[in-house]
């Protein structure tokens, strides 16, 4: 069941990052700042989801199913450390910030793959 699940989190990582890749396209039709913003909204989606996905399919005894619990909650809160950490990166750093661009990108990276997640683990 480990490789199984671990696999479907790589799909999913990887599908995340084929989205952003996909919005990002388009995007550069509307300005190269608009394009890095988008990229910089559905990276800081895929980049967390990568971190939570080895967090939690990192090496772990399916015999202890408490310190699997455990792993889900401290995955969680480093995914959302990773991406508050792009985020106030990325204010502190760039200029011209278009929010609608980094938080759109976003969540249309955070949960386009997850209701396509059926098609993507076949």
């Amino acid at each position: 069941m480990h490789n199984t699940d671990a696999r479907r989190a790589r799909r999913l990582v990887l599908a995340q990052a084929v989205v952003t890749l996909a919005i990002a396209g388009p995007a550069i039709l509307l300005g190269w700042q608009i394009a890095r913003d988008v990229l910089i909204g559905g990276s800081a989606a895929t980049l967390g989801s990568a971190v939570f996905a080895l967090w939690v399919f990192g090496a772990y005894r399916a015999q202890e199913p408490g310190r699997l619990v455990a792993r889900f909650y401290g995955g969680e809160l480093a995914k959302i450390l990773t991406v508050a950490t792009v985020f106030g990166l990325a204010v502190a750093w760039l200029e011209g910030i278009n929010p609608v661009a980094v938080f759109g990108a976003f969540l249309i990276v955070q949960v386009l793959p997850p209701l396509l997640a059926n098609r993507i683990a076949r």
